[in-house]
């Protein structure tokens, strides 16, 4: 099966948040992160010039989904970053490692849309229904 879309929006009445898709858990937790950069900024307008590694433990799928969220806020918030590109070496129902790209946010180039505060447990679901994995997180902006 081939997904056409990684995410969508979801209907929220005061914050903004996304469904995310995939044909793996991996990659439904990939097109979240995508999808959450994507409300911050225009991802066609980010280049992958820097990397950065992350690891995070969680007691279940969606305390992970929602600290390897929170993580790439962090990062972005403490290195003054955009990323667009999220590729998971290895995931677990209770683990998670990744390498993160991206670059230094640029005033002149990058449009600050919407900045996301953090990834909530409101509404929160990871699940898979017919080969199809769904993550839905609602964000604090």
């Amino acid at each position: 099966m081939i997904l056409k879309k990684r995410f969508e929006p979801l209907e929220h009445p005061s914050d903004v948040g996304i469904t995310a898709f995939g044909e793996s858990l991996k990659e439904a937790f990939e097109n979240a992160a995508y999808g959450m950069f994507a409300i911050m900024s225009d991802p066609d307008k980010l280049k992958s010039k820097l990397s950065f590694d992350i690891k995070t433990k969680a007691s279940d799928k969606e305390a992970l989904l929602i600290n390897w969220l929170n993580e790439l806020i962090y990062l972005e918030d403490t290195n003054k970053v955009l990323l667009k590109e999220f590729k998971i070496d290895k995931i677990s129902e209770t683990e998670l490692k990744a390498r993160v790209f991206g670059e230094k946010i640029d005033p002149k180039r990058h449009l600050l849309e919407r900045p996301v505060k953090a990834a909530t447990f409101n509404q929160l679901m990871v699940k898979e229904e017919k080969g199809v994995w769904r993550a839905r997180v609602v964000f604090d902006v």
